[in-house]
């Protein structure tokens, strides 16, 4: 740990698309091009905003200060933060209880609900699978689950008397992959909004009973879409079916694959659906009473219960140095500890805006850490300055319901993870918190 790093300790684990021939050459001359170009637009419209060296020691105060008080409030149980640079930790502590009622506090090993923080881990999952030419972002969903290639779009129309009407559209065009990374395939939630499609699956009882990654896709696949695909930003469940066309095409359940492929090799020894371990359920942190998630967002209930549903949109749990691990591969340009998990060009891709300008989607009204966002595979990226906020150019990362939130900095070398169980106050921390952690920085 170097001079700026906090004393309260560390966790351990801080330590140490294509086709065949001409064509995968051709698309990997596109892809870095297009990488090269979002970089210099990304530069053009930040501006030259210098690297940060280190971090300031009364900048750092100031971020401790700022979670001390919340938690000293009662506004939030307790919360731990770590911001990582050149590999190394720059801060790291933890703050207040992990559960209020046992008065235990805050540990290394909490286990956190990841809620739609698990949602670039089941992304670049996937992505693995396109490096390694078993499916294409192009692709149709429906080539991997047929129920999908019926599928119609819900729309209200006025009738003659200008009374609105619900009537259902063919699709102009498939759902691809790449739809379901982008949150732009029509699938939505049905938790948030009041157009017909979202009273539609309201009603469905999508969560009832004991199902699996298969049947829950194939629930959606019988809802028409809210809005035809490729055209609209919409925050949906189109991850949950990323997962399972990673089961179709691995032959493996999501988290055997994933565990397989992804955690393990990384360490992310904690991360799992549910907590499998008795012994280790006292571990996760606990949300106050008055700020529970009721009903349960997107139909995840307790992480302590085995389900067969493996939600790869939200259903993940694990620990802050579990998700470290992940996010370091993610700063590195996809490799950690000599092992490549995606290839650059991937990465580029990933983490460039897929729905801005030209490309024929609707503008979002995305923000991420109080800034208007676009969105590549999996996660936000910001492609806007702000007046008073200086971000720095190729900023990504993104959030979950219950308070967790990361941002990935390139250019800074560096990430900010906070992992606290917070429902109602997650939305103002992020947007109080980043900034504290930007200016402390020493350009």
């Amino acid at each position: 740990m170097d001079s700026t790093s906090s004393s309260r300790g560390s966790p351990r684990c801080f330590e140490g698309l294509t086709r065949a021939g001409q064509q995968i050459k051709a698309a990997a001359r596109w892809v870095v091009l297009v990488a090269a170009l979002v970089a210099a637009s990304l530069n053009a419209t930040f501006g030259d905003t210098p690297a940060a060296r280190s971090f300031s020691q009364p900048g750092l105060q100031q971020i401790g200060d700022y979670l001390r008080h919340e938690v000293a409030i009662g506004k939030i149980p307790g919360a731990i933060l770590l911001i990582q640079q050149h590999g190394k930790p720059a801060y790291y502590e933890r703050f207040g209880l992990r559960d209020v009622a046992t008065k235990v506090p805050m540990t290394d090993d909490t286990i956190f609900r990841f809620y739609s923080m698990s949602k670039p881990i089941t992304s670049v999952a996937a992505l693995m699978l396109v490096d390694e030419g078993k499916m294409s972002l192009d692709d149709p969903l429906s080539k991997y689950i047929p129920a999908f290639a019926d599928v119609k779009v819900g729309v209200e129309k006025p009738d003659a008397t200008g009374k609105p009407v619900f009537t259902l559209e063919p699709l102009k065009h498939p759902i691809t992959i790449r739809d379901l990374m982008r949150q732009t395939s029509g699938i939505t939630y049905g938790f948030y909004g009041d157009g017909p499609v979202q009273k539609l699956y309201r009603q469905a009882d999508l969560y009832s009973g004991d199902f699996d990654n298969a049947e829950f896709a194939a629930r959606l696949a019988n809802l028409p879409l809210a809005e035809q695909p490729g055209t609209t930003w919409t925050y949906s469940h189109s991850v949950d079916v990323l997962g399972r066309v990673i089961e179709v095409v691995s032959g493996q359940s999501l988290f055997q694959f994933e565990k397989e492929r992804l955690l393990d090799p990384l360490g992310m020894s904690h991360t799992a659906f549910f907590v499998a371990d008795e012994t280790k359920r006292p571990l996760v942190a606990q949300f106050l009473p008055d700020d529970l998630i009721d009903p349960p967002i997107a139909g995840i209930r307790d992480p302590m219960v085995h389900r067969r549903w493996e939600s790869g949109g939200a259903g993940m749990v694990g620990t802050i140095g579990d998700y470290a691990r992940f996010l370091q591969m993610l700063l590195n340009g996809g490799t950690l500890d000599g092992r490549r998990y995606l290839k650059p060009e991937t990465m580029a891709l990933m983490t460039s805006d897929q729905i801005g300008p030209g490309s024929g989607i609707a503008p979002s009204d995305i923000y991420f850490l109080a800034v208007h966002a676009g969105f590549g595979l999996g996660v936000a990226v910001l492609t806007s300055p702000q007046p008073k906020r200086p971000w720095p150019p190729g900023v990504y990362g993104w959030d979950g319901v219950a308070g967790t939130f990361f941002f990935v900095d390139p250019s800074d070398d560096l990430f900010a993870l906070c992992m606290m169980q917070s429902p109602l106050q997650r939305g103002r921390i992020e947007t109080e918190l980043a900034p504290l952690i930007f200016d402390a920085m020493v350009r």
